[in-house]
C-alpha cells in the first residue's frame, strides 16, 4: 500500500476518534459540568451530549444522597467528661456548578466540616444530653452543616450520632448514678403511700366513731381472717370500753374491803 494511502488511512481513523471521544453518555443521576477554554460554559445532562475535544472539558457529578460516615471523635463535654463519639451524615448535590466550582473537593470539604462541628456542638452540652437528648443534638448538627454547605450546593438532609462510648470508670458512676436515683425514687413512692394510707385510716377512723357498735364488729371480721390461716397464736385487741364495768366493779370491791379493814 502507497504511503499516500497508509497517512490518509491514519488520518481518517484519527478523526473518527476524535468525533467519538466527542459523545458522551450521562445517567439519569449524573450531570456534566463542562468548560469552554477552562471558562464555565453550561451544565448538560442526563443522556447523550457532545463535548468537543480539547476546546472543552467536562466533569461528571452524582446527583444521588450519599451516606458518609463521620470518624470517631474524642469530645469534652461541659461537665468536663471525655466520650468518644461517631455519626453518619446523608447529603446531596443540589447545584453541580457550585459544587464543583466553589470548593475544591466537595466530598473531602463535607467530611471535615462535619467531624469539626460534631465536636463543636457536643462539646457545648452535658453527658446526660448526649445520651437523651440525641434527636435535638442531631438536629442541631444537621442545621448547622447545610446552612455552612450551601455555598457549595450541597443538601445536609440528616445527621444521625451512631454511638457514645464511655471508659469503664465513667460507666461505674453511671451505673452507681442510676442505682441511686432508683433508690430515690423507690422511697418517694413509699412515703407517697403512706400518706394516701394514713389520710384513708383517718376518713375510716371518723366513720368508725360515728357508731360504737362499728368497731367491735370490725374486730370480729379481724378474728374471722386471722382464724382462716390456720395460725395456732392469736394477738387480738380488746378495747378498753368493754373491761371498763370489770373495772368500776374491782374499784368498788376494794373500798369496800379498805373500809372494813380500817372498822
Amino acid at each position: 500500500m502507497p504511503s499516500g494511502a497508509m497517512f490518509g488511512l491514519a488520518v481518517l481513523v484519527l478523526i473518527l476518534a476524535i468525533i467519538l471521544s466527542a459523545f458522551r453518555i450521562l445517567r439519569e443521576y449524573e450531570r456534566g459540568v463542562v468548560f469552554l477554554l477552562g471558562r464555565f460554559y453550561r451544565v448538560k445532562g442526563p443522556g447523550l451530549i457532545i463535548v468537543i475535544p480539547i476546546i472543552q472539558q467536562m466533569v461528571r457529578v452524582d446527583l444521588r444522597t450519599i451516606v458518609m460516615d463521620v470518624p470517631t471523635q474524642d469530645v469534652i463535654s461541659r461537665d468536663n467528661v471525655s466520650v468518644r463519639v461517631n455519626a453518619v451524615i446523608y447529603f446531596r448535590v443540589l447545584d453541580s456548578q457550585k459544587a464543583i466550582i466553589n470548593v475544591e473537593d466537595y466530598l473531602q470539604a463535607t467530611s471535615q466540616l462535619a467531624q469539626t462541628t460534631l465536636r463543636s456542638v457536643l462539646g457545648q452540652h452535658e453527658l446526660d444530653e448526649m445520651l437523651a437528648n440525641r434527636d435535638m443534638l442531631n438536629t442541631d448538627i444537621q442545621s448547622i452543616l447545610d446552612t455552612r454547605t450551601d455555598g457549595w450546593g450541597i443538601k445536609v438532609s440528616n445527621v444521625e450520632i451512631k454511638h457514645v462510648d464511655l471508659n469503664e470508670t465513667m460507666v461505674r458512676a453511671i451505673a452507681k448514678q442510676a442505682e441511686a436515683e432508683r433508690t430515690r425514687r423507690a422511697k418517694v413512692i413509699h412515703a407517697s403511700g403512706e400518706m394516701e394510707a394514713s389520710a384513708k385510716l383517718v376518713e375510716a377512723a371518723a366513720k368508725l366513731a360515728q357508731e360504737p357498735n362499728a368497731i367491735l364488729l370490725r374486730y370480729l371480721q379481724t378474728l374471722t381472717e386471722i382464724a382462716s390461716e390456720k395460725n395456732s397464736t392469736i394477738l387480738f385487741p380488746l378495747p378498753m370500753e368493754l373491761l371498763q364495768g370489770v373495772m368500776e366493779k374491782k374499784t368498788q370491791v376494794l373500798k369496800k374491803t379498805s373500809n372494813k379493814s380500817k372498822d
